[in-house]
């Protein structure tokens, strides 16, 4: 880090600052965005770790109010709940801003499910009800987080009983109540969006219940329930509340409470759609359960990787298409080997589960010229993939990918 920093005592948008010299030092990249990186800290004094989320001033300029927002919400809601992040610190240099918060050593939400040996819908009950239990404090406080997904849900140990943290208030926003402040700024991740932020007819609280009925979904089955090739097909499944629990044999070990939780979330009227209160008391998240449950594990770990596969590949075709339009240029690097020898799955281990990477249909730059479009079914409009669907798949996705290379390199 620089060697002066320049500490905040009050309001980020006040101006009274003073300099003052380094108290940490930074480690390994832990991960990044489009304006920040995150990394590995430790205090000098103590020896104790960190994240430091270090925000780019430069590649900032025209959100800083996303920014001054996120830490304005971390520091009205650090330490008073266990599966919040907590804002350790904050400061700012002439080039970048420090976030430091807690370092959660545990993973994401999904690659802790996958290490696991079993996993059953009583596991899902206490991630939800974790993450709902976070919710209600946030919403109770005036405080919507309009992201919620499982990038945004990390483990602080690795240990099995560790905490749930909620992490990532970049998109939240504090409710004035008593002025009936109502939000209407598009923002989150597409397919965990609820069907009012598309509308733009003002939002509040009821959209992370939504999220989590998205989430709920997604713990139980390995895929999400508006998945669509298209981020307007998926758009317009949302509006509709497009889904359903098939196919059956994805759904049979599950409840027909869970089912009737994930419904009383996913209603597209946010005034008749539960509260966090609410859904913490219903039999979902409240009742006990058996020892005679279904282990998920089989069916999540094969649906989410026969995603992760297909997102890939639609990612390598897309860039295939960009290539093909841009006359040749290189698109940031972008299919630097053939995906004959990669199977097309040279990008899998980077891309998201939840990844609503659009197919090279959505009429983005040259992408929808007949011959070069891509059917692909994501699997049967969002209702899951059988075996045979999945083969058929992966083979279309390769001989695609194999087709749109060869024309690209004539």
């Amino acid at each position: 880090m620089a060697t002066a920093q320049q500490q905040q005592h009050s309001h980020p948008a006040a101006a009274k600052t003073q300099v003052q010299p380094c108290r940490y030092k930074t480690g390994k990249t832990l991960g990044a965005g489009s304006y920040s990186v995150v990394k590995e800290c430790v205090h000098i004094d103590t020896g104790r770790y960190y994240a430091a989320k270090i925000i780019n001033k430069r590649l900032m300029a025209g959100r800083e109010h996303m920014v001054r927002n996120e830490i304005a919400v971390l520091k009205r809601v650090s330490m008073g709940h266990q599966n919040i992040l907590t804002l350790v610190d904050y400061f700012e240099t002439m080039n970048n801003l420090y976030l430091v918060t807690d370092l959660a050593l545990g993973g994401e939400l999904f690659d802790r499910i996958c290490r696991k040996g079993h996993y059953y819908e009583s596991d899902a009950v206490d991630l939800i009800r974790a993450t709902l239990s976070a919710v209600a404090y946030l919403h109770d406080h005036g405080i919507v987080h309009r992201d919620l997904k499982p990038e945004n849900l990390l483990f602080r140990t690795p240990e099995d009983n560790a905490d749930l943290l909620i992490a990532d208030f970049g998109l939240s926003r504090i409710m004035d109540e008593e002025q009936f402040h109502v939000l209407t700024t598009t923002c989150g991740t597409p397919g965990y969006m609820a069907p009012e932020i598309f509308k733009k007819s003002g939002h509040g609280k009821p959209v992370d219940i939504w999220a989590i009925g998205v989430i709920t979904y997604f713990l139980l089955c390995g895929y999400t329930p508006f998945d669509r090739d298209s981020n307007l097909e998926e758009m317009q499944a949302i509006l509709a509340a497009d889904y359903s629990f098939t196919p059956i044999e994805y759904w049979r070990g599950v409840t027909l409470h869970a089912r009737d939780f994930i419904k009383r979330c996913l209603t597209i009227d946010p005034t008749k759609r539960m509260t966090a209160h609410e859904a913490l008391q219903h039999p979902f998240i409240s009742e006990e359960y058996g020892a005679n449950e279904a282990d998920l594990l089989p069916i999540i770990k094969k649906n989410f990787n026969a995603r992760r596969t297909l997102h890939a590949a639609i990612d390598t075709i897309r860039a295939i298409n960009q290539l093909r339009a841009g006359g040749g240029a290189m698109m940031d690097g972008a299919m630097s080997a053939d995906p004959q020898k990669h199977g097309g799955e040279n990008k899998a281990a980077n891309t998201s589960p939840t990844s609503n990477a659009p197919a090279a249909t959505d009429g983005s730059g040259g992408t929808d010229d007949g011959a070069d479009k891509m059917e692909i079914d994501s699997h049967g409009d969002a209702r899951g993939q059988t075996e045979q669907q999945i083969k058929d798949q992966e083979r279309k996705i390769q001989e695609t990918a194999r087709g749109l290379w060869n024309a690209a390199h004539k």
